[in-house]
C-alpha cells in the first residue's frame, strides 16, 4: 500500500534545477485568505505595537442586518484597492471603505441564483484576482462560483453560464445530484482559481476532486481526482467494488499557493463513510493528506496522508502555511499543516520530505463487523504536539465533585485513553482530541521573524458511540440515519445551544412546509435537495410519525443504494448535565512553537467563563472557532472564542496585553491592514455557535 509522498520526476528535476532564494512576499498585504500570499497570518506593520495596543478603540462597525437565529460569520475579510471586502450571514457580498467603513457596494447572489431563501451555507472569505485590465472577486454561494467587478460589484454575466457556475458538474462521475458547499476562498494563481468543496459526510457524498477554473471564463481547467480512479496511483488503496460509491476525500478547509514555485498545497478530508469504513478497505488515498499538486496542471508532486483509513473524522482542518525556517544551519522553504489530532506535520516545500523524522506507529485495531483498521498510523516526532493527546481517568473533570460523579457515570462502560481506539461495535469511546480538533478552521500564524507558529486549539473530549443499521429493516429509520443522524442524533434530541431537537416536528409542520425546508434548508442545516423524491418523502413520514413508514416501505432503487451497515449515534461533546466539558481544563488553549526547533516556546489558557470564575475556577479556557495574527509590533491578536472577547497578547511571553467585549463572539481570523497611514484590526462578530448570532464587522484602531 503506498504510505508516503510520490514525486513527479519531471517536476522535481526542473524544481531542483531553480536556484534557492528567499521568496518577496509582501507582509503588508493583506489581499488573500491568510492575509500574505503564502497564508501566514502575519503583517509586517507595527504601528499598533506593545506599547500602545492598550489604547486601541473602536474606528467603526458595520453592520450586515441580516443575522438570523443561529447564523454565523466565519469570514476573514480581504483588502485590496482601499476596499475591504466580506460576506454577510446570508453570504451577501459587500465592499467597504477600509478606513472609515462606509458601504461602496453590495451584492446578493440570489439576483442571479433565484430563490431568496435558499440554502448556501456559512462562507470564510472572497478571493481577488486582478490584471492590467480589470479586477475580480470571485466567491461561492453553496455550489456556485461567481465573480463580480472589484470596483462597482456587478456581477461579471458572461463568466460560467450567465455569471455563475455550477461546481455540481464536472466532476468526472455519472452523478450531479449533490450536497456541495465551498465555504473555503479559492486559491489565486496566475489566471486560475482553484477550489475545493464542503461535501455530505454520508454515503450520497461527492467524491472531493479539487478542480482550477479560469476567472476569466469560469472554464474548468484542470480536476485532481482526490479518489483516484481505475489506473491512477491510489487506486489500489480502496476496495474497487465500491470505490464508485465512496465521497468525500475532499478539500473544505482551504488551500496555499507557491506563487513563486507554482505549487499548491492542498489539505483533505475524511472519506465517506466517515466512522464505519466498511465499503473502503484499505488506506484510502487521498483521503487525510497534503496534497502538493502543480497549480498550472494539477499533476501530483507529492503527497502525505496523516491518517490511514480514517474512522475519527480527522479531516485536516486549515489551510496550511508557508514558511521559513533555520535547521542545523541551513534555511529551508518548507510548509506546515496543523492537525485536529494535535500535532503538525512540517515538509520541504519541494520535495515533500518531512522536516522532523514521521513514524509509522502500531495502534489499536479495530473490532467492528466489517471493518478493517490500518495497523500503524504516522506519528511526528516533532513539533510538540500543542496540546495534551491522551485522556485519562486523572483527566475526568474534577472541580466539583457531583460533575466528577456525573461524567464518571457517563464513561462507565466506555473505552478512555487510547487517542487511536477505533469505534467499537458495544462501548463509546472517548475521542480526545474531540472532532472539533485540536487545531480547526481558523488556522495558524507563522511569524517569519521569529519562526515561531501560533496556533490555537480545543481541549475538549468528544464522544462516538456506534449502533446497527436497524434501517435494513425501516426505511425511514435508515434514510433518517444517513442523513440527519449525525447532527441530530438517533434519538433526534440535538444539541442543545447548536443542534435543535426533531422531536414533536407534527406540531410545527405539515408535510408539505417540511418538504420545502427540506428543499431549501436554514441556517445550519443544509438544503436536502439532491436526494430524490422518493427518499424526501419516507423521510419526512418518519419524522412526522406516520405509522406507515417502517418495515413495511420499500424503495424501489432500494437495492442499488449503500448504506452503512453501522452508523455513529451523533455528534457528541463530553459535557455534564450543566454542560461543563468533561475534562479538566484548560478547554481552550493557544500554543507558541518556535518552529526552527520544534519545541514550545509558551502554552497559555485561551478565553474564559464567567459564571466558573466567579466561582473561582479562574483561567478555565474555553471553545474557540477562528485564527490568530501575529505583528511585527510585538502582537499576536485572536478573537476565535464563545466568551465573545477580543485580545491581544505579547507575542514572545503570551502576557495579555489588552481585550475588548464585542458585540457577539468573533468565530473568524481578524484581518490586519493599513490605510491611508493609520493601521486596523477588523474582525467578524457573528456568534451562532452556541452563542447569540451576530451581524457586525468591527474595527479597531488607535485614537488620532
Amino acid at each position: 500500500m503506498i504510505r508516503k509522498f510520490l514525486l513527479a520526476s519531471s517536476f522535481a528535476l526542473l524544481l531542483l534545477s531553480c536556484e534557492e532564494k528567499k521568496p518577496d512576499i509582501d507582509y503588508t498585504n493583506w489581499s488573500h485568505y491568510g492575509g500574505p500570499e503564502d497564508g501566514s497570518r502575519y503583517t509586517s506593520l507595527s504601528q499598533i505595537n506593545r506599547e500602545n495596543v492598550a489604547q486601541l478603540q473602536v474606528a467603526w462597525t458595520y453592520r450586515t442586518g441580516d443575522a438570523a437565529e443561529r447564523s454565523q460569520i466565519q469570514c476573514q475579510p480581504i483588502v485590496a484597492n482601499g476596499l475591504l471586502y466580506a460576506t454577510t450571514p446570508k453570504l451577501n457580498v459587500f465592499a467597504l471603505d477600509a478606513a472609515t467603513g462606509a458601504e461602496i457596494w453590495r451584492f446578493d447572489p440570489f439576483q442571479v441564483l433565484g430563490g431568496e431563501n435558499s440554502w448556501a451555507g456559512t462562507n470564510r472569505g472572497v478571493s481577488y484576482w486582478e490584471s492590467a485590465e480589470e479586477k475580480r472577486i470571485l466567491f461561492t454561494a453553496g455550489n456556485w462560483l461567481m465573480a463580480l467587478d472589484a470596483m462597482t460589484g456587478e456581477p461579471i454575466l458572461d463568466f460560467g453560464d450567465g455569471g455563475k457556475v455550477d461546481l455540481r458538474k464536472e466532476l468526472d462521475t455519472n452523478l450531479e445530484d449533490f450536497l456541495i458547499v465551498s465555504n473555503a476562498p479559492g486559491a489565486i494563481f496566475e489566471d486560475k482559481i482553484i477550489l475545493g468543496m464542503r461535501l455530505s459526510e454520508g454515503l450520497d457524498a461527492a467524491p472531493g476532486h479539487v478542480r482550477a477554473y479560469n476567472v476569466k471564463t469560469g472554464k474548468r481547467e484542470w480536476i485532481f481526482h482526490a479518489i483516484p480512479q481505475e489506473g491512477e496511483p491510489g487506486y489500489e488503496t480502496w476496495d474497487p467494488k465500491h470505490i464508485r460509491q465512496i465521497g468525500g476525500a475532499n478539500n473544505w478547509a482551504g488551500m496555499t499557493v507557491d506563487q513563486a514555485r507554482g505549487i499548491v498545497y492542498v489539505p483533505t478530508g475524511s472519506a465517506t463513510y466517515d466512522f464505519w469504513g466498511g465499503y473502503r478497505t484499505g488506506d484510502n488515498l487521498y483521503a487525510n493528506s497534503l496534497l502538493a499538486l502543480d497549480a498550472k496542471t494539477g499533476q501530483r508532486i507529492w503527497h502525505f496522508q496523516a491518517v490511514h483509513h480514517d474512522v475519527w473524522d480527522r479531516d485536516f482542518p486549515a489551510n496550511p502555511n508557508l514558511i521559513r525556517i533555520q535547521k542545523d544551519g541551513k534555511w529551508i522553504d518548507a510548509v506546515a499543516q496543523i492537525s485536529k489530532q494535535g500535532m503538525t506535520y512540517v515538509f520541504d516545500r519541494e520535495s515533500g520530505e518531512p522536516i522532523w523524522p514521521i513514524e509509522e506507529k502500531e495502534v489499536s485495531q479495530s473490532i467492528m463487523p466489517g471493518e478493517i483498521s490500518s495497523k500503524t498510523q504516522p506519528i511526528p516526532s516533532l513539533p510538540e504536539p500543542f496540546m495534551n493527546m491522551v485522556f485519562e481517568e486523572k483527566d475526568i473533570l474534577n472541580l466539583k465533585p457531583q460533575w466528577k460523579a456525573d461524567i464518571q457515570s457517563q464513561l462507565s462502560n466506555a473505552i478512555i485513553g487510547d487517542t487511536w481506539a477505533p469505534p467499537h461495535p458495544e462501548k463509546p469511546i472517548v475521542l480526545f482530541p474531540g472532532m472539533d480538533g485540536g487545531g480547526e478552521w481558523g488556522g495558524a500564524s507563522f511569524d517569519p521573524e521569529t519562526q515561531t507558529l501560533y496556533v490555537n486549539a480545543n481541549q475538549i473530549p468528544w464522544l462516538i458511540e456506534m449502533t446497527p443499521n436497524a434501517g435494513f429493516g425501516n426505511v425511514g429509520l435508515s434514510i433518517y440515519t444517513n442523513y440527519c443522524g449525525n447532527c441530530h442524533g438517533m434519538e433526534r434530541k440535538g444539541v442543545t445551544g447548536s443542534v435543535p431537537s426533531l422531536l414533536g416536528l407534527e406540531k410545527k409542520y405539515s408535510a408539505d412546509s417540511l418538504a420545502k425546508l427540506l428543499q431549501t434548508g436554514r441556517g445550519a442545516m443544509p438544503a436536502f435537495s439532491h436526494i430524490s423524491a422518493e427518499e424526501k418523502g419516507v423521510l419526512i413520514d418518519y419524522l412526522l410519525g406516520k405509522a406507515e413508514t417502517g418495515d413495511k416501505v420499500e424503495l424501489e432503487a432500494e437495492s442499488a443504494k449503500l448504506y452503512p451497515r453501522y452508523y455513529m449515534k451523533g455528534y457528541k461533546k463530553l459535557l455534564t448535565q450543566d454542560g461543563i466539558y468533561g475534562s479538566n481544563p484548560p478547554w481552550g488553549l493557544l500554543t507558541a512553537l518556535d518552529m526552527n526547533t520544534g519545541r514550545k516556546k509558551w502554552q497559555i489558557p485561551l478565553g474564559s467563563i464567567d459564571s466558573l470564575a466567579a466561582q473561582g475556577f479562574e483561567n478555565t479556557g474555553i471553545e474557540n472557532y477562528g485564527g490568530p495574527v501575529a505583528t511585527a509590533g510585538g502582537l499576536l491578536f485572536i478573537a476565535a472564542t464563545k466568551d465573545e472577547k477580543i485580545r491581544a497578547f505579547d507575542k514572545e511571553t503570551g502576557e495579555l496585553l489588552w481585550e475588548a467585549k464585542l458585540p457577539a463572539a468573533g468565530h473568524a481570523t481578524p484581518a490586519v491592514y493599513e490605510k491611508n497611514g493609520k493601521q486596523y484590526l477588523v474582525i467578524a462578530c457573528g456568534g451562532g455557535k452556541g452563542t447569540k448570532s451576530g451581524d457586525a464587522y468591527v474595527a479597531f484602531a488607535l485614537p488620532e
